[in-house]
């Protein structure tokens, strides 16, 4: 069974998640941990439940979702995945960064990119890795089917959706990828977003103003 961690963490109130099952392995998804009483607050998460880290993995790489990810890497020696159409945003972290007031560190290129085709796997866990550009080119959800949960980042939020005015946004893909990809998971699919509270796939069907 999935346990699913939320950290609301930096100046953005990014939504940082350490997901872990039943082994004890986890991975850390879209970690923004940015001051230092946020990589306090994780450090304390691992070892007070005795989690195994095995990986870093990203929704996409805009800054404030990458901040954390040079801490991780070293802390706990994992690699960071993404999808390879959002590589130029890490290149771009500390001039994106800058571009919004915030100081941050170098972040390294992904250790390694997903395979579409494949899973994202860890312990006894198996996620579907669904690619949904629009906000970012390289934007990706991720879904279990068992345990009815999506992972959704900055494409779907309680009643919005993903800005697409930053360089690789489509507002059309973006919309196209949640109604043809997003819709067609069960109603009561609970979702994890990248920023703000959770919600589900039947609420953003029937409520969402930027879906009607």
């Amino acid at each position: 069974m999935l346990k699913i961690e939320k950290f609301v963490v930096n100046p953005l109130q990014e939504n940082s998640f350490v997901i872990s099952d039943e082994t004890g392995e986890c991975i850390f998804v879209d970690p923004g941990f940015y001051f230092e009483v946020e990589h306090d607050e994780v450090r304390d998460y691992i070892s007070d439940n005795h989690l195994k880290p095995v990986m870093i993995a990203n929704t996409h790489c805009h800054f404030d979702h990458i901040m954390g990810v040079e801490f991780i890497r070293k802390e706990y020696d994992v690699p960071f995945y993404a999808h390879p159409d959002d590589a130029f945003w890490v290149e771009k972290a500390l001039e994106q960064g800058q571009m919004f007031g915030f100081a941050m560190a170098q972040v390294d290129a992904p250790d390694f990119f997903f395979k579409m085709a494949e899973p994202l796997k860890f312990g006894n866990t198996e996620l579907e890795i669904i690619h949904v550009p629009g906000h970012s080119p390289g934007h990706v959800v991720f879904y279990s089917k068992k345990e009815n949960v999506l992972i959704a980042g900055d494409v779907l939020f309680h009643g919005s959706i993903g800005r697409t005015d930053l360089p690789g946004g489509n507002h059309q893909a973006l919309v196209s990828g949640i109604k043809n990809k997003l819709f067609a998971l069960p109603d009561e699919t609970h979702v994890f977003c990248g920023h703000g509270p959770e919600t589900t796939i039947g609420f953003e069907k029937t409520s969402n103003p930027f879906l009607m």
